[in-house]
């Protein structure tokens, strides 16, 4: 088994409750992950195996990122976007975006946060980045329903999961120009990572498949079934593994792209989100086990 129980994290008052993305910031140690059942943000001291903060007034906080001391939160019930100081845990700023924002990436380099707006009834889907200094912003409407994305090493392109029809937008940054459409095979692009080294991406889509795609040209390279349907998907470059969350039945699956080896660790029923903290631990979010689930690579 790759994945073994190493310890788990409480998160107070989360019975019942629910969490959406999580991310580990490499500065701080710190892991932010969206507290969305309580409109909050909760922050875990990694090195030291426990809760530091709740952050409030995230309403339905849904994805989060971070890097470099930046962290990002997408806040559906508000249709915004919070910077954060991951050391100082202050609000660095608050910027409006298209209706409920979901998917949340960020180019640290060029204070550029990227988020994919799922639209309402009278305001349809879009892309939009924002540059965090100085407020400019680009938009592009949207071919479907958006999930997560993920940047290139570079930070000069941004590749989106589109629900339906299933593809991989990919757009030039900062701009949001040069868009192309790679589609996918298999129903429902939803969790999304990538290789940088390897130049991959990797797709778990809502159909029950994980797909290889080339990251340069857009050609699909291989798939492998999943358990159910997936959500948070994460690939460690450390391991050259990929683990998706399942949410039902409750587990996640690791997959070796190399060998085509794979392994599930049960978790609980609604645990369907994760972070990777570099280079052997993957956090589950799981209110069933009271906050995190802290599980170890095995060698």
């Amino acid at each position: 088994m790759p994945l073994r129980s190493a310890r788990s994290i409480e998160i107070p008052d989360c019975t019942g409750s629910s969490f959406d993305h999580g991310a580990f910031e490499p500065m701080t140690r710190r892991v932010f992950v969206a507290h969305t059942g309580r409109d909050r943000i909760e922050v875990v001291d990694h090195d030291r195996g426990r809760h530091r903060a709740t952050l409030e007034g995230f309403p339905h906080a849904a994805g989060v990122v971070a890097d470099a001391g930046h962290v990002l939160v997408t806040n559906r019930g508000s249709a915004s976007l919070a910077w954060l100081d991951a050391d100082t845990l202050q609000t660095r700023a608050v910027f409006d975006t298209g209706p409920t924002p979901n998917g949340v990436a960020l180019v640290s380099a060029i204070n550029l946060a990227i988020a994919a707006c799922i639209g309402d009834e009278t305001h349809g889907a879009e892309l939009q980045t924002i540059d965090l200094q100085r407020g400019h912003r680009w938009t592009i409407s949207l071919p479907g329903r958006p999930r997560w994305c993920v940047t290139n090493a570079a930070g000069t392109h941004v590749f989106l999961a589109i629900r339906d029809p299933s593809m991989v937008l990919v757009a030039r940054l900062p701009a949001l120009d040069d868009v192309q459409h790679w589609p996918i095979p298999v129903t429902g692009a939803h969790g999304i990572d990538i290789d940088h080294a390897g130049r991959r991406l990797y797709i778990a889509c809502d159909q029950g498949a994980l797909v290889e795609m080339d990251a340069v040209q857009g050609q699909v390279l291989n798939q492998w079934s999943l358990a159910g349907s997936p959500d948070a998907t994460f690939f460690n470059p450390t391991s050259g593994l990929v683990h998706v969350a399942i949410e039902e039945p409750g587990l996640v699956q690791s997959i070796d792209p190399r060998t085509g080896s794979t392994a599930r660790f049960v978790t609980a029923l609604g645990a369907k989100t994760t972070a990777l903290v570099p280079p052997d631990r993957l956090y589950v979010f799981s209110a069933s086990h009271a906050g995190v689930l802290d599980l170890l690579e095995a060698p």
